[in-house]
């Protein structure tokens, strides 16, 4: 797609180093990028950048600027700033949150339900089999199953979610252009297609290693939830639960062996208050309550762009049994989810999405999560 005028001065804004905290002042104040780079010197500066990120605001990298509008010119590659509305609503509530996001594949799945399962790179194959375990069922449940592309439990769960045809999305401490370790080279360039690679680093950028706990704040502050399927006790993963607890966010961890040096991390965050889970429909029922809550938070920033057309949802009703034993289900006085799960036989978190749908059309409503048909 062609770069826009807006994307270019996003692109400048990045490549000047400047803090994400200023960036965004900076983005708050003007209302776009655009706005923000006719500043002027003494604009900049009194929103915290110094005297190097001002001289790259005006004279930016020609080669890593002609990178990133490179990368911004393919097909299904988009760069989402902080006032953009399709900026991830969760991201939002961190501490700090990045300035922008470059993001490869469906941005749409950022505003998805998430789990992030994380772990060893030098995970057992037991502990990878956990991974894929979890990550299938939760994937076939509706969730998006978030994490880090890296070696081990990372990509045990992006392909088992692949393979079920579910959502899933790579976090990178890296540009989105870039796979580490490089043999994962066709395995982001699946999820670039199937899914969604996010970073906030400029297309070319490599992999130091400071950017990687950096890259773990992004992947718990757009997931309910963090799972630690398997770790050693000093793990990157540790850091991920560490960071989703301090944001208020649900924390998971699967038991191991005490022979196990990969499983000490787990019993570590256990010792903490993690939920100890043995099963897939733990973490489900443990976040079901807060996919329904999520759902109705974001409904009003949800219905202008994404509200689904009548006859989509009616094709879905027409065609989907699911959808029809929930429409079944529904009557016209008030039900509960409890209900609604017993009645269908399908997941809470299942049933949310598929009710946020029939709500934003407008054919049942929901009150004090009970849900119930509106007319005929």
């Amino acid at each position: 797609m062609p770069i826009t005028p807006e994307h270019a001065s996003l692109l400048r804004l990045l490549l000047s180093g400047a803090p994400a905290s200023a960036l965004r002042r900076l983005l708050d104040t003007h209302g776009s990028a655009e706005a923000s780079c006719r500043a002027g010197l003494r604009d900049w500066t009194s929103h915290g950048l110094d005297a190097d990120a001002c001289k790259a605001i005006r004279t930016p990298d020609p080669q890593a600027l002609a990178r990133g509008e490179h990368w911004l010119d393919v097909d299904n590659h988009h760069l989402l700033g902080w006032r953009d509305d399709a900026y991830p609503p969760l991201l939002r509530r961190i501490a700090s949150p990045p300035a922008m996001l470059f993001v490869a594949g469906d941005p749409g799945l950022l505003w998805q339900p998430s789990v992030a399962v994380v772990g060893s790179r030098a995970a057992t194959a037991g502990g990878c089999a956990n991974a894929a375990l979890f990550a299938r069922a939760l994937a076939q449940a509706g969730l998006c199953v978030a994490s880090g592309l890296a070696a081990g439990i990372d990509a045990a769960a992006h392909h088992a979610a692949l393979d079920a045809t579910g959502s899933t999305v790579a976090v990178l401490g890296t540009g989105p252009d870039i796979a580490y370790p490089i043999q994962h080279r066709p395995l982001l360039d699946r999820l670039a297609a199937a899914g969604a690679v996010v970073s906030e680093h400029a297309p070319g950028t490599g992999p130091p290693r400071q950017y990687f706990p950096s890259r773990n704040r992004i992947l718990a502050g757009m997931s309910l939830g963090t799972l630690v399927v398997e770790a050693a006790d000093k793990s990157g993963a540790l850091i991920t639960a560490r960071l989703a607890a301090e944001m208020g966010r649900e924390v998971f961890a699967i038991p191991g062996s005490i022979h196990n040096p990969m499983a000490r991390g787990c019993h570590r965050l256990l010792r903490e208050g993690a939920q100890l889970v043995e099963s897939p429909a733990e973490v489900l029922d443990a976040l079901a309550p807060l996919v329904v809550d999520l759902a109705r938070a974001l409904r009003g920033q949800l219905e202008p762009r994404r509200a689904i057309p009548t006859d989509a949802v009616q094709g879905a009703m027409d065609g989907d049994s699911d959808y029809n034993r929930l429409w079944q289900a529904i009557g016209h006085d008030p039900t509960g989810m409890d209900d609604l799960v017993v009645r269908t036989g399908l997941t809470a978190a299942t049933l949310s999405s598929m009710l946020l749908a029939l709500e934003l059309d407008g054919r049942i409503a929901a009150e004090h999560g009970r849900y119930a048909r509106i007319g005929a």
